[in-house]
């Protein structure tokens, strides 16, 4: 009898530490908007800059992973998408996307979006209205073509006062999409750097 008390309370001891390690180990999501078709300096693509970090950040670190999908999908043609895109900022719109994710039980949120006209898409602002992020540490990544952050990670300060935000990638579109060892390089540099 003792012994098999002793065995319960070996097993109850185990399950009680898994049960606490499971909770300290901090929950991560990726949420990304990325655009395919006609890229400015490099072509027509089928996987959109920015997804290619995404999915880098997201084996890296065993994040869970969402995409931010339009409900109508931006033109693949360059010129008009960057029009469609400069008319929308003008407006202040919030484009739908399709389907949503809770990000309540994540600890660090990875942000990821493509610079256009200097700020988030808009569908991405759509995205950041619908969840607090207060009070989650926010990661920020995006791709550009020489406009760099353009003050995006700021604006997340802005909208979350009580969130941390760390400090943000920028990778060339054309790097992520061509030369993927150099932006896998950057990656893990930056993941290193923003870990701490």
């Amino acid at each position: 009898m003792k012994i098999k008390s002793f065995v319960l309370a070996g097993l109850l001891f185990a399950f009680a530490t898994a049960g606490i390690f499971a909770q300290e180990k901090a929950k991560s999501l990726v949420v990304y908007f990325s655009h395919t078709g006609e890229q400015y300096s490099v072509g027509n693509i089928t996987e959109g800059n920015t997804a290619i970090l995404a999915k880098m950040i997201q084996k890296k670190t065993g994040s869970d992973i969402f995409e931010i999908v339009p409900e109508n999908d931006y033109p693949k043609v360059y010129k008009t998408c960057t029009e469609v895109a400069k008319a929308e900022q003008k407006k202040n719109a919030r484009p739908a996307y399709k389907g949503n994710i809770d990000t309540s039980g994540y600890d660090t949120i990875y942000l990821g979006h493509p610079i256009w006209w200097s700020d988030f898409p808009m569908v991405v602002y759509t995205f950041l209205e619908k969840h607090n992020l207060d009070g989650k540490t926010i990661v920020p990544f995006c791709t550009h073509e020489g406009s760099g952050v353009s003050g995006t990670d700021g604006k997340l300060k802005r909208l979350f006062k009580n969130a941390k935000v760390k400090t943000a990638l920028a990778v060339r579109g054309a790097t992520a999409q061509n030369k993927r060892a150099e932006a896998e390089k950057s990656v893990d540099a930056w993941l290193a750097k923003v870990g701490d």
